[in-house]
């Protein structure tokens, strides 16, 4: 996931409370260490560091768990507050109203603006919005060009004027335009610094498009840098929030974050990828349950909600608890899971299966494998992808021959569908969150459980 190296720091520091034997002043004093040391390597800001350790030593040493919980939990529960809290509470999620309604992005040059606000189109346009984007930048070479081939990708409608240098007059040149979307996103020229001439042209233009969001875009890889930028930004251009690229790939990404949730412009979007659907809305809470291995339900159901339909979802559902699914089912719950990313990061948003310590090749999604299952079952006869257990070995070498694959590839997808039926069956059997982590570890100790698609 985003921020692996802290996410595993604090993981291990939390295991640490659950092995003690009992909550003293020495194991908070423990806990408090191992999280500034975690937090030091993620480049964030010394000062918030001790900031924020403070309060969670406070509450730790002074607070009485309520009826029912347990001090390690509780202890737990102040750890993820605390984190949450410092990271923007409950977050601030941006309301669309009105039409059309306006996103500007501004930021400094290889901040990520153009793929950013293509992200952001795609993101709203799979929830229902008609979108366009808007090229503003006059500075730099080939971002008409870029804007334009993003758009195309999206799926989204396009409008600049190649060769224009005033920003003001191509976004006044679509005003007519603009009434037909439900909303337009406005990319804007960035520098090496936030200059005079950057500032007072992002103010000439903000006048003119008066935006219903003024987003900061800022690469996660400055680390606690962010906070200047942030802060300056925030003062002269009125910024309403902040979009934080390249959070994917940085050991820095720590420090970007906490930065900027402390300047009052609060994080409203992450990058997590390269490609156009890795966006998501930041929320703090389900972040830091990721952050620290407790999954994050809200952002599984909306990646589930983006990959299949209800209708689907809840065929398959009731197939796959009644342990009655076919290998045609077995193929669209994989096609949807596909869909949905790598299954690493679908697996850190499940309670119970985040902290699970798969190989990571088993984690490895390959379109080429779904493929491969594709030509097999259509070689395979009605019976055959009904009632898998009647494909004897003749059959495979049948299946195999039709399908131009192996027998070896037939009996890994055979193989897969008993595992998963194995699964669903431990899985029933299991009852609660704490049961089902408990049934995927004693498959995984077993050797049966490979995740292989």
């Amino acid at each position: 996931m985003v921020l692996d190296r802290l996410s595993d720091s604090l993981k291990n520091t939390l295991k640490k409370i659950t092995r003690a034997s009992f909550v003293d002043e020495k194991l908070v004093n423990e806990l408090v260490k191992d999280i500034q040391r975690a937090f030091l390597q993620g480049d964030v800001n010394v000062k918030l560091v001790f900031e924020i350790t403070k309060k969670i030593k406070e509450r730790a040493l002074k607070e009485e768990p309520p009826s029912g919980v347990t001090k390690k939990e509780f202890l737990i529960r102040i750890v993820y507050d605390e984190l949450v809290n410092f990271l923007g509470g409950r977050g601030a999620k941006i309301v669309v109203k009105g039409k059309p309604f306006k996103i500007m992005l501004v930021g400094l040059f290889g901040s990520g603006k153009t793929t950013s606000a293509a992200k952001l189109a795609g993101f709203y346009k799979k929830r229902g919005l008609k979108v366009a984007l808007v090229q503003t930048d006059t500075w730099r070479p080939a971002a008409y060009e870029q804007l334009e081939t993003l758009a195309k990708k999206v799926k989204v409608d396009f409008y600049g004027v190649r060769g224009e240098k005033d920003a003001v007059r191509i976004y006044r040149n679509f005003e007519d335009e603009y009434k037909k979307y439900d909303m337009i996103i406005i990319d804007t020229a960035g520098r090496d610094a936030l200059s005079k001439e950057l500032i007072e042209e992002l103010n000439s233009i903000y006048g003119v498009v008066k935006p219903d969001e003024n987003l900061l875009v800022i690469s996660a890889d400055i680390g606690q840098a962010a906070e200047k930028q942030a802060e300056k930004f925030h003062e002269t251009c009125k910024v309403t929030g902040v979009f934080i690229t390249k959070l994917e790939g940085t050991a820095k990404g720590g420090g970007a974050l906490i930065a900027c949730a402390v300047t009052g412009a609060p994080v409203k979007f992450i990058g997590v990828g390269e490609k156009i659907p890795d966006i998501e809305e930041f929320r703090p809470e389900g972040f830091v349950g990721r952050l620290l291995g407790m999954g994050d339900l809200q952002a599984l159901l909306e990646k589930a909600e983006e990959a299949i339909s209800r209708e689907e979802a809840e065929d398959l559902g009731r197939k796959f608890l009644k342990g009655e699914f076919n290998l045609i089912d077995l193929y669209e719950q994989m096609r949807a899971l596909k869909k949905m990313g790598p299954l690493k990061k679908v697996m850190e948003m499940v309670p119970g299966l985040s902290q699970l310590k798969l190989p990571k090749e088993a984690l490895q999604v390959q379109e080429k494998k779904l493929e491969v299952w594709r030509y097999i079952m259509d070689s395979m006869t009605k019976e055959e992808l009904e009632d898998p257990e009647i494909i004897s070995s003749s059959r495979i070498e049948r299946i195999a021959k039709g399908s131009g694959t192996s027998a070896q590839e037939v009996r890994g997808l055979l193989k897969q569908y008993r595992q998963s039926k194995k699964l669903v069956k431990l899985m029933k059997g299991a009852g609660s969150e704490r049961g089902v982590q408990k049934a995927l570890q004693r498959l995984q100790k077993g050797g049966n459980l490979k995740f292989r698609i």
